[in-house]
């Protein structure tokens, strides 16, 4: 297949998935569930209006489009909040389906006349990625809604192993290449570049993401109302935002609502939708800390046997039902131990899809970045750069499209977001105990080191 057919193919596959995400009333489509999301009619149009922007308008704002100025603005993220685009005079549902249609049929005739190995494919895959960020993003909307499901159970999963859990394994200290190129990944997005050399030194980092039978034990023995085990930040939002188990979590019945399902909590899955202050606080009272990005990548990617990256942890092979949860049909995590024949190198498993993973580290760039053709995907959002308070999440949730996830993709929230799909992964030194958790006794695990600071208070909104 050529890289305008794969194109092409991804384009047609990731509308598919936005229309079933709005495949509602007009009034459904237009509502707000939270004040954190974007009513899912915002979105759709957002999606054609950032696919005729980047497309058919050579990513010049100024340059006049199939909507007026005055509507072409209300898409456009860094202008309107999250919680005001209800009050937005948008597109019609009807109207926000047709426009995405012309759009999108005009985009295909362009990439037709596009010549393999024409560097405006690289914006072709750019469109992709976003549609389908944008598509998790609204399954993240649909999960804080209230009511009678709109969506079934999710499709079937296979079952996990026994004894994996709360397991670790060891990666030896040394060098690896951290991030890639475009020549090994093009249609990798510019905080993924450029590929350098790290030295990292030996860490364990666990095998499986953390349960939510494991997460039980830390609400049983007093967690989220022991301060010691939390940053002071973290501590202060815990109070402040009431928590006391992870979203959707009803932990004194054992029950949690998921697309509007009410179901048991099983212990066997990988907890979701926790903070990074929870997280971190979670790995304080484990004995552990979280992972800093170079550990994560270096536990996914790399294979000290020929001492080079592999394209997915497990090798070459493109994703497949056998290696990864992915893609959003599943509507939720697998169990820990589905997928041995997706572990890494290493050893480690899961560590794409199913679940999100916080790491200790801020947005930064790589040494040598350059912004891709929409410089404002990644720069704004960069520590210092004055948008806020952000932390890296790394792997992917089962939620993510395949086909652009990668082990160098680079997610990144506020610390205190858990609306989406995110867990955790513990972390150790090689040289400090594995202790499951500290005791009056113990001294406190080490949260953080001299270049992993604790969480600070996010501001702002995504």
């Amino acid at each position: 297949m050529t890289s305008r057919e794969l194109l092409a193919t991804e384009l047609t596959r990731a509308r598919d998935r936005t229309l079933r995400l709005v495949d509602f009333d007009d009034a459904e489509v237009r509502r707000q569930y939270d004040p954190l999301m974007s009513p899912l009619v915002w979105d759709l149009a957002h999606i054609g209006q950032q696919e005729e922007l980047w497309l058919l308008r050579g990513g010049d704002p100024d340059r006049r489009g199939l909507l007026s100025p005055q509507v072409d603005q209300l898409y456009d993220a860094f202008v309107h909040s999250r919680a005001s685009r209800v009050d937005l005079p948008l597109l019609p549902p009807a109207d926000a389906r047709a426009y995405c249609a012309t759009v999108r049929g005009r985009a295909l005739d362009a990439l037709d006349a596009l010549p393999d190995g024409h560097p405006d494919a690289f914006t072709f895959a750019m469109v992709v990625s976003h549609e389908n960020q944008h598509d998790e993003t609204m399954l993240q909307a649909l999960s804080l809604r209230r009511g009678a499901p709109l969506l079934d159970r999710g499709a079937a999963l296979p079952g996990g192993r026994e004894g994996v859990a709360g397991t670790s394994v060891l990666v030896p200290g040394g060098e690896f290449v951290l991030g890639v190129d475009a020549e090994t990944e093009p249609f990798s997005l510019d905080n993924e570049r450029p590929a350098h050399v790290v030295d990292v030194p030996a860490f364990r980092i666990g095998r499986v993401p953390v349960t939510s039978g494991e997460w039980r034990a830390f609400i049983a023995d007093g967690g989220y109302r022991e301060p010691r085990w939390w940053s002071p930040a973290g501590w202060e939002h815990r109070q402040r935002a009431g928590l006391t188990a992870p979203l959707f979590w009803n932990a004194e019945t054992g029950t949690r609502t998921r697309f509007g399902h009410v179901e048991d909590i099983p212990d066997d899955e990988p907890v979701q939708h926790v903070t990074f202050f929870e997280a971190q606080a979670y790995a304080a009272w484990a004995g552990a800390r979280l992972p800093t990005e170079a550990e994560w990548e270096k536990a996914c990617a790399w294979d000290p046997q020929t001492r080079t990256r592999r394209r997915y942890p497990w090798g070459s092979a493109d994703p497949g039902p056998a290696l990864a949860n992915l893609g959003g049909d599943a509507l939720r995590p697998a169990p820990v131990g589905a997928y041995p024949e997706g572990a890494s190198a290493y050893g480690v498993e899961q560590m794409m899809g199913d679940v999100w993973e916080w790491t200790t580290s801020p947005l930064r760039p790589w040494p040598g970045f350059t912004p891709m053709v929409y410089e404002r995907y990644s720069v704004p959002f960069f520590d210092g750069a004055g948008s806020g308070d952000y932390r890296v999440l790394r792997g992917g949730s089962w939620a993510v499209a395949p086909s652009i996830l990668r082990p160098s993709f680079r997610n990144w929230d506020h610390p205190v977001r858990r609306q989406i799909f995110s867990g955790v992964r513990l972390a150790w030194d090689a040289d400090e105990p594995l202790a499951r958790r500290a005791t009056d006794d113990e001294p406190l695990a080490r949260r953080a080191t001299d270049d992993e600071p604790l969480g600070r208070r996010a501001t702002g909104d995504v």
